[in-house]
């Protein structure tokens, strides 16, 4: 994928799950026996974070090799990721790995299946992922949710407007919203200007007001078309973004509608795909 997550991220992640010695392996007196382990799918996937999961268990003490790279779907049964290196170090490493891959690849499916029904009925379409990750797991949120085809929403607060109801409340009643986003593309220049409606009336004023992208929450399928029709007599016509409830289920239904973009968060509750580990004994001398 396009980054990668830090080493130090992934060492505080094997830290979590042994941070002194492994207990079992010691007390067994294996921990330097040379021995493999085979990562492989155990479900239809797009597999996400390979990569990561392999750096993982080379910080670990391992060597690894990825057989699939991630954005790839694969098969139920493909061999995803090899590793040997001694029983400790396997035994420390493996079973994050395995669960970094499954989440991941769990976000990666769901994101791709969005993807796919949207760009059935609209090729152009744009399937992005809200920033409602589990906190502490942006990176492999965004690599999972890019792994399947979609493209991040906003990174945060810092790089991005989007304005909100919430935010409108605190504005003076009355206040002239044209006023409001030239202020907004003073004050940021070189950022896109967005903002969102509950309402087609509000995305309508937002739209006239000079926003470039309008995004209408919990919208139907019908209210979706009107507003792409009338943005058509805007000059310039601005983006239009269908958010709130969209899935695979209902996203050719919004795509076909006229919306630019699908935003959305479905792909983070996505049930992980199940990897198999197991791990073998080697020959004194194959090992790491």
């Amino acid at each position: 994928m396009s980054f990668p997550i830090p080493d130090s991220e992934l060492l505080r992640l094997v830290q979590e799950d042994v941070p002194y010695d492994d207990v079992t392996t010691e007390g067994l007196g294996i921990a330097a026996r040379p021995g493999r382990a085979g990562f492989t799918a155990a479900a239809d996937m797009v597999a996400a974070c390979v990569e990561d999961a392999a750096r993982l268990l080379d910080l670990c003490g391992c060597r690894s090799v990825c057989h699939v790279r991630s954005g790839t779907a694969v098969a139920r049964g493909t061999l995803l990721l090899e590793a040997t290196g001694d029983a400790g170090a396997l035994h420390r490493a493996g079973k994050t790995a395995q669960v970094l891959i499954e989440l991941a690849s769990g976000i990666a499916s769901r994101a791709a299946a969005i993807v796919a029904a949207a760009r059935a009925v609209a090729p152009q379409v744009a399937v992005a992922c809200t920033r409602k990750h589990m906190p502490g797991a942006k990176r492999i949120a965004l690599k999972a949710i890019m792994a399947g085809g979609a493209v991040p929403h906003r990174l945060g607060l810092s790089d991005s407007v989007l304005v909100f109801a919430d935010h409108r409340v605190f504005l003076a009643e009355g206040t002239d919203l044209a006023a409001v986003f030239r202020r907004l593309r003073a004050h940021a220049p070189e950022r896109c200007l967005r903002a969102e409606a509950e309402t087609e009336a509000e995305a309508l004023a937002l739209a006239r007001a000079g926003v470039d992208v309008v995004q209408i929450d919990k919208a139907t399928p019908e209210s979706v078309a009107r507003l792409a029709a009338a943005f058509q007599a805007c000059s310039p016509r601005p983006l239009l973004a269908a958010a709130g409830g969209i899935n695979e289920t209902n996203a050719a239904a919004f795509a076909a509608a006229g919306a630019d973009l699908l935003v959305t968060s479905a792909p983070y509750y996505a049930t992980p795909r199940d990897v198999k580990l197991r791990m073998s004994p080697l020959p004194a001398g194959q090992g790491a």
